[in-house]
């Protein structure tokens, strides 16, 4: 094998790393072969596990998505394998068609990251790839093969309607009936497929922000223009709620009459808590409300991402007969299928922006209340995150750990008044004051910017202990 032709040298060459949601990197680095050889390497994994015949791809709406989904189907076609191509669709809709196919997938997407970004997610037919199998993907001894012409298939369009379908059926009749829906368009993959759901349960949608230019929403640092436009619609357009979700759909974002953007955390527990979930995987960057809210038998707190949940996941079900997960960012993994006397709902292990939102929005219009008031029953625990952009993670990370290793130090040069009580590196540095509140610092895994995520028992004081944590933290760039 000429090591030029080695998928494993092609990658490693491109500089392309996996992140907390699978490779990401800068749209230049996904050149035709770069793709090919994710492709080729994580197809060669899947047929030392078992057979492989097809493939099903799906994109984003990034302007770099439709090349770098056609380098993946010549890649596919040279090793023999059908793709059955869904074009542009939300994440989980791919997933969801992919398990149901019992094919692998790969979804072409950078989730909420900036345009000149873009990614590849892959999936097994049992649903999302672990860390283990990212590592053999990244070592795979397996040749680039000649690739023909670099072009996409004919697109399908079972995979939307299979998704539409999943919750046709577990929100029986129109529950929706009556509620003002705002949907947030923006550039989502989804926003069609969304606005199709909310109004087949019954829903009156105000489509609102489509934009043909690619938005990249972030649902775990909602900006400052997304704050405004939620509160100026919410009044403007008398919603009862206004809902958006991330680039690729795998991620919500939900405000409530008010126009205030529920934090994702919070809607994951209202969401598990509404489902009748037992066992729960959460990420160590959750809010605390999760345990202190008394609703589960058992919570299990995991690195950032989603692999990390997923493996914790699998564990719970040996003990729990529902078990789900979910995110900061608001995506929720399902892995037990759930039973009620009407039919059920199939599991769906992968991060899903529509199970969440929606779960709230029955509940809100079957009990007659605002979704403020679904809020307003839990443990008063707030949490708030930002992030600064531009900083390198090699510096955050140096920076982190030196911290760890001198707690006073820190203390003293992000100007924390309390004394750390508690510290916790299950994932960058999260420390525990005295008083109660929490400062959570660590690399993102998908850019170089450093998170910040802060909890404390008002809103306003969890937003000033980000602010200035982060604030200080611009210090060391």
């Amino acid at each position: 094998m000429s090591s030029d032709l080695s998928c494993k040298s092609i990658i490693k060459q491109s500089g392309i790393c996996f992140g907390t949601s699978g490779a990401r990197g800068l749209v230049e680095q996904f050149s035709d072969d770069v793709c090919a050889a994710f492709t080729v390497a994580f197809l060669h994994v899947m047929r030392e596990q078992g057979d492989v015949n097809q493939i099903a791809i799906g994109i984003d709406r990034r302007p770099s998505s439709p090349n770098m989904a056609a380098a993946c189907t010549a890649a596919a076609v040279a090793m023999g394998i059908e793709v059955n191509d869904y074009g542009i669709l939300p994440t989980p809709a791919l997933a969801l068609q992919a398990m149901a196919d019992g094919i692998p997938a790969i979804m072409i997407t950078g989730s909420h990251i900036p345009f000149d970004r873009n990614g590849i997610k892959f999936y097994r037919p049992e649903g999302e790839i672990t860390k283990a199998d990212e590592q053999a993907i990244l070592n795979a001894e397996v040749e680039l093969p000649q690739l023909g012409a670099i072009a996409r298939n004919s697109e399908r369009n079972a995979a939307n309607e299979r998704y539409l379908m999943r919750f046709t059926t577990w929100f029986e009749g129109k529950p929706l009936t009556g509620m003002r829906v705002g949907l947030y368009q923006h550039s989502a993959a989804g926003r069609d497929l969304s606005q199709q759901v909310l109004e087949a349960l019954g829903a009156s949608v105000i489509p609102l922000g489509r934009s043909e230019q690619f938005v990249p929403v972030d649902t775990e640092a909602v900006s400052e223009e997304d704050r405004v436009k939620a509160s100026t619609w919410s009044a403007e357009h008398n919603l009862d709620a206004l809902l958006t979700t991330d680039g690729d759909g795998d991620r919500p974002l939900l405000a409530d009459e008010k126009g205030e953007w529920l934090r994702g955390d919070i809607l994951g527990l209202l969401c598990a808590r509404e489902l009748g979930i037992q066992a729960l995987a959460v990420p160590v960057s959750c809010n605390t409300a999760i345990e202190i809210c008394g609703a589960f038998a058992h919570v299990v707190r995991t690195r950032i991402g989603s692999p990390y949940v997923l493996a914790a996941m699998e564990e719970l079900t040996e003990q729990y007969a529902q078990v789900a997960g979910f995110e900061a960012n608001g995506g929720f993994l399902l892995a037990s299928q759930l039973q009620k006397e009407s039919g059920y709902l199939e599991a769906l292990p992968t991060r899903d922006a529509l199970l969440p939102a929606l779960t709230l929005l029955v509940a809100a219009a079957r009990q007659h209340k605002p979704l403020s008031a679904l809020v307003s029953g839990l443990p008063l625990r707030f949490t708030a995150s930002d992030r600064l952009k531009a900083f390198p993670t090699e510096r955050s990370a140096a920076l982190l750990s030196q911290w760890k290793n001198d707690l006073p130090t820190m203390q003293s040069a992000l100007g924390l008044e309390e004394s750390i009580a508690h510290v916790d590196d299950t994932d960058g540095l999260r420390v525990t004051l005295k008083n109660g509140d929490v400062v959570h610092l660590r690399p993102s895994g998908n850019a170089p910017e450093l998170r910040c995520y802060a909890e404390s028992g008002t809103p306003e004081q969890a937003t000033e202990v980000a602010r200035k944590s982060l604030a200080a933290c611009a210090h060391f760039l």
